[in-house]
């Protein structure tokens, strides 16, 4: 008589493996996300044609943008005097104060990053997270230079994948230096005003190469939002705007503690005409 227990019944074989399964959603979920990873591909392929070339920008200076031939519909279709006020003045010919105001109040990073501040999109996806609204963008000079001089100001995912790419080019094609120098020269600063010379001339009477740091900061607190940032009817946000620039110049070394205080508390003189 055998006194051993006898093994349970091997039933294994009418049961499903779980290695099976596993292997199965492995490979199945793999393929999806191979297939939405060839789909993007594909339509990213798509926006990329038609996409204008920014290889002549390296020499040639913008006569107009797509931001300007905007605004000038818009004008004709209320039936609007049209105005345009801009004088292109070279890079050397801007005050330091002004790059300085410009990358503290737009992109602080600029000569670091590759075109895409990926540190502070992720610092404007948590505080707009955070907020439950979209209250803060992310977008770099070379972002914007790209939406400013190609595209529409439309809200869309296309816009932004078509930024996306035009970024990228003009990264790889231009210099920093001709990118900021693009970017000062073309962008709106308020109805009708585009770039640093015809702002400085419209607001302060005088020349972009001689803004001291708050008056280049006044103006930099403008660009998020330059038709509503009016200057003379909105000069208490502004100004706001203009200080908060003016501790991030501080803070990074451009301005001393003296020198801050001093350009927090000087009297600013608005000019309320046209440009000279």
């Amino acid at each position: 008589m055998n006194d051993f227990p006898m093994p349970p019944p091997d039933d294994s074989a009418g049961r499903p493996r779980k290695g099976f399964f596993r292997r199965h959603l492995f490979l199945s979920t793999f393929g999806l996300i191979g297939a939405l990873a060839l789909t993007f591909a594909g339509y990213v392929a798509y926006l990329t044609v038609g996409l204008p070339s920014v290889e002549h920008l390296r020499s040639t200076n913008p006569d107009s943008t797509s931001l300007m031939q905007q605004r000038a519909d818009e004008a004709r279709a209320q039936g609007k005097e049209l105005r345009h006020f801009q004088y292109w003045v070279p890079l050397d010919r801007i005050s330091e104060n002004v790059v300085q105001a410009v990358r503290m109040g737009e992109d602080a990073a600029f000569f670091t990053h590759p075109g895409f501040d990926f540190h502070e999109l992720r610092e404007s996806v948590q505080r707009n997270f955070e907020r439950g609204e979209f209250a803060r963008g992310a977008s770099t000079i070379t972002q914007q230079l790209a939406k400013n001089m190609f595209l529409s100001t439309e809200k869309s995912l296309d816009r932004k994948l078509k930024e996306a790419i035009l970024t990228y080019r003009l990264e790889r094609a231009l210099s920093k230096n001709r990118i900021l120098e693009i970017y000062l020269n073309v962008i709106e600063w308020g109805d009708g005003v585009y770039g640093v010379e015809a702002a400085a001339r419209t607001y302060f009477g005088k020349s972009a190469a001689y803004l001291d740091p708050a008056e280049a900061a006044f103006l930099a607190a403008m660009i998020p939002n330059p038709r509503q940032l009016n200057p003379t009817s909105r000069f208490d946000s502004v100004k706001r705007g203009q200080e908060r620039i003016l501790v991030w110049m501080s803070r990074a070394g451009f301005l001393s503690e003296e020198e801050l205080e001093a350009a927090k508390t000087k009297e600013l003189r608005l000019r309320v005409s046209g440009p000279t």
